[in-house]
C-alpha cells in the first residue's frame, strides 16, 4: 500500500514541522525578547511571522487532509475515540495559534516602531508578549497530547 506509506510519512512530517517550528519560534522569540533590544526583537519577530506563514500554516492545512485520507485508507472510522479526541484537540491548538499569529504581527510592528524611533519596547509590546507566552504553554501541551494519541491510539469510548 504505497499510498498509505506516503500519507503516513506526510502526516508525520507535518506533525514534526508543526511541533518543531512552534517550539523553535517560541524559543527564538523568548530569547530575543529577553534582550530587550527593539532592533533584534523586530528582526526575530519578522522572521517568526514568515516561518509561521511558510511552515506552520502549510503544515496546519496539510495535517487534517493527510490525516483524514490516511484514516480512510487504513479503515479507521472517524468516530474512533482517539481520532475524535485528536481532532478536537487540533481545533483547540488552532484556537490558540490564530490569535498568536495576530499577536506576533503586532509585536513585530511595535518592535519595529521602537527601533525606528530609538526607544525601548513599549508596555503594549510587553502586554502582548505576556499573552503570547501564556497562549504558548497550553498549545504546546495539547500538541504533546495529540502526538501521544496518534502514536498510542488508545482505546477510548
Amino acid at each position: 500500500m504505497p499510498w498509505i506509506d506516503l500519507l503516513r510519512w506526510l502526516h508525520v512530517i507535518g506533525a514534526t514541522v508543526l511541533f518543531g517550528t512552534g517550539s523553535g519560534i517560541a524559543f527564538f522569540m523568548l530569547v530575543a525578547h529577553r534582550t530587550r533590544d527593539p532592533v533584534l526583537v523586530a528582526h526575530v519577530a519578522g522572521t517568526v511571522v514568515i516561518a509561521d506563514v511558510v511552515f506552520t500554516a502549510t503544515a496546519a492545512v496539510a495535517q487534517p487532509l493527510t490525516g483524514l485520507a490516511l484514516a480512510h485508507l487504513v479503515g479507521w472510522p472517524l468516530s474512533e475515540g482517539w481520532l475524535l479526541v485528536s481532532m478536537g484537540l487540533y481545533v483547540v491548538v488552532g484556537l490558540f495559534w490564530l490569535p498568536v499569529v495576530a499577536i506576533q504581527l503586532r509585536m513585530r510592528d511595535l518592535a519595529r516602531a521602537a527601533a525606528a524611533e530609538g526607544r525601548p519596547l513599549s508596555p503594549a509590546y510587553d502586554r502582548l508578549f505576556r499573552i503570547w507566552f501564556a497562549c504558548g504553554w497550553p498549545a504546546f501541551a495539547v500538541m504533546l497530547a495529540i502526538l501521544w494519541l496518534m502514536t498510542a491510539k488508545p482505546s477510548l469510548s
